[in-house]
């Protein structure tokens, strides 16, 4: 079996970077180590929970899909009572 390994470079805060080293360090293992294991465990716990889960900013986009009908009949009246100019804005 062969296993491929990638290489990246990322950008973390340095006092998470000086954490996670260090407690690399406590459990014997090196920096890439525990990187990895921390990362598979987040995603290994993600997908347990459920298939996919759209993260919370993403509610706002398409969130409120089922009020398209009540947004377009409340936008109706606005349009209806605004169609018509009354008598004293007319000058």
């Amino acid at each position: 079996m062969v296993i491929w390994e990638m290489k990246t470079t990322i950008e973390i805060p340095d006092s998470l970077f000086r954490r996670a080293k260090a407690t690399a360090a406590e459990r014997g293992q090196t920096l890439k180590q525990f990187l990895t294991e921390a990362l598979k465990a987040r995603l290994d716990s993600q997908s347990a929970t459920h298939d996919f889960q759209e993260p919370r900013w993403m509610s706002g986009f398409g969130g409120l899909a089922h009020l398209r009908k009540e947004t377009a009949r409340i936008q109706n009246l606005i349009d209806d009572t605004f169609e018509s100019i009354d008598d004293e804005d007319r000058s």
